[in-house]
């Protein structure tokens, strides 16, 4: 019988900064349903937020992230977020990441909704390519045992505790149990779920599902954040154009050249980005069109060159110069900020289990993610979890302690459509981006909800990675279409054409569970 300290599932920047450092506190096994490069993280252009700039503060930071949060920001976490960052950024550069400097020192950007430039970048735009493979090379280095091409397929529990995972090793189909004291999941996002995303293949929730199934709470699934900027060129796939490019300068335009912006908010490109994407998308309506157009021609040809050469070279592929011509955009899917929810220290409400990046549910993010907080959540929260594991005292409680109120669901009995869709992923991705996407009503929800409960009832026992992610992807979505159909009101990334303002009595967090605790 396979045992270990620590299992870590997934190999972005959360499981890999958490196994590194999981390595010197006991035995580790490393799991990852794709190969160790396939996450998420080597698609983060953007940067890392930190207050470490002259000018900048710890307390600027977390005003920023509240104000993005609108309202429901577990501000404890928040606080943890910006005052460990600047140490955090630093073990980076220990590990080797070699951020961009000018003059000998750090590199700072701005973007969206931030008061002050505090983005460190590397290689221009891409950051989380080298943090990932920075790091994914320390691991190999330590000769830590990874398992590549291995899907969980169920979380053990016993007696309240995790007990360890069932996996399937996707490539000859065998089926084995590891045991654990403590199990990480680092597994990432949900963007396949909609027709749109800058997310890779891996990214269908499974961490979510998975921690649902074993009883684990799940938080605030109504906010699910669309990058404003993905590249739209027919037959090209979806390639995300960074947000540091509007902190940079770069101007929004519809089809008629015209900047409008400025019409919706006095932030214009700066505004967070729920509201920049809203408002390309009624700008396309308002047009007819399928895109709207990023202009950064006015800015220097060298400067777009160094500053975004990932961006340049990509776009130049597909026949498109972007010193010379403006960037043909439309939103996409981009980040989760509800999850597997989470204390300070990565506990989830299942003893041993921790959750930490995309997957879980810090409550840093709040109703919107401030630019760039993402990647700083991940080796922030990483470390706290792994440090809790040491710690000999009792054993916090799970639940926030901002004073927000918290209102637990179970998923209920809903009625099955007359007519059922055939069940594949481009019906599944239709469905959420057409009925759960960036504008939501409530109609639309309940045949959305209704639609997903009749596909859990049709699917047979998974048998292949292909199989297990519908699963996956179907009870991640039903709970993202549940939550967004509690939530009468607009806040954030959570926009409803039927309730378009904000509710002072939904200033609470919405919390689904398995099993509700008398």
């Amino acid at each position: 019988m396979a045992n270990y300290d620590y299992i870590v599932i997934g190999s972005g920047i959360a499981g890999l900064y958490a196994s590194l450092l999981a390595r010197e506190r006991g035995s580790l096994l490393v799991l990852t349903k794709g190969a160790i490069t396939e996450c998420n993280t080597r698609h983060a252009q953007g940067g890392i937020a930190a207050a470490v700039g002259e000018n900048d503060s710890p307390e600027l930071h977390l005003k920023d992230t509240l104000v993005a949060g609108a309202g429901l920001c577990d501000v404890d976490a928040a606080t943890v977020l910006v005052q460990e960052g600047p140490a955090r950024v630093a073990d980076l550069i220990r590990f080797g990441v070699p951020f961009d400097t000018l003059y000998g020192s750090i590199a700072l950007a701005k973007e969206a909704a931030h008061s002050n430039a505090r983005i460190l970048h590397a290689g221009g735009d891409a950051t989380g390519e080298y943090i990932e493979t920075t790091l994914s090379r320390c691991l190999i280095a330590s000769r830590s045992p990874i398992r590549e091409h291995c899907l969980v397929t169920k979380i053990l529990v016993d007696d309240g505790k995790v007990a360890g995972v069932r996996i399937l090793d996707c490539q000859n189909g065998t089926v084995t149990e590891f045991f654990c004291r403590f199990l990480i999941l680092a597994t990432g996002g949900a963007g396949q779920l909609f027709k749109f995303t800058t997310n890779p293949v891996v990214a269908t929730g499974d961490g979510v599902a998975l921690a649902y199934d074993a009883g684990a709470e799940i938080a605030d699934m109504e906010f699910f954040q669309f990058h404003p900027t993905a590249l739209h060129l027919p037959g090209v796939p979806v390639f995300l154009i960074s947000e540091a490019m509007r902190g940079e300068g770069a101007l929004l335009r519809n089809n008629e050249g015209y900047r409008f912006m400025p019409d919706y908010t006095p932030q214009a490109e700066l505004a967070p980005r729920d509201i920049v994407t809203r408002s390309i998308v009624t700008e396309m309506r308002k047009t007819g069109s399928d895109h709207v157009n990023l202009d950064i021609t006015h800015l220097s040809p060298s400067h777009i060159v160094t500053r975004f050469p990932h961006i340049y070279r990509y776009c130049l592929e597909q026949g498109l110069d972007i010193t010379r011509q403006p960037i043909p955009v439309s939103p996409a899917a981009h980040y989760m900020m509800g999850g597997v929810k989470t204390n300070t220290w990565g506990e989830t409400s299942i003893y041993g289990l921790f959750a930490v990046g995309e997957v879980a549910c810090t409550g840093v993010h709040g109703a919107n993610r401030l630019a760039s907080n993402s990647l700083l959540e991940t080796i922030v929260f990483a470390r706290r979890a792994i440090e809790r594991t040491e710690e000999k005292a009792a054993r916090d409680d799970a639940s926030t302690r901002t004073g927000l109120a918290v209102s637990h669901y179970q998923l209920k009995e809903r009625s099955l459509p007359n007519v059922l869709p055939p069940l594949n992923l481009e019906n599944v991705q239709n469905l959420m981006w057409d009925k759960v996407g960036i504008v939501r009503n409530g109609s639309q929800l309940e045949e959305a909800a209704n639609v997903l409960v009749g596909w859990q009832n049709s699917v047979t026992e998974p048998v292949d990675r292909a199989s297990y992610e519908i699963r996956h992807m179907l009870i991640v979505g039903r709970l993202m279409a549940e939550a967004a159909l509690l939530r009468e009101e607009s806040r954030g990334a959570h926009y409803r054409t039927d309730y378009p303002g904000s509710d002072l009595s939904w200033l609470r967090r919405i919390i689904f569970s398995k099993y509700l605790k008398e």
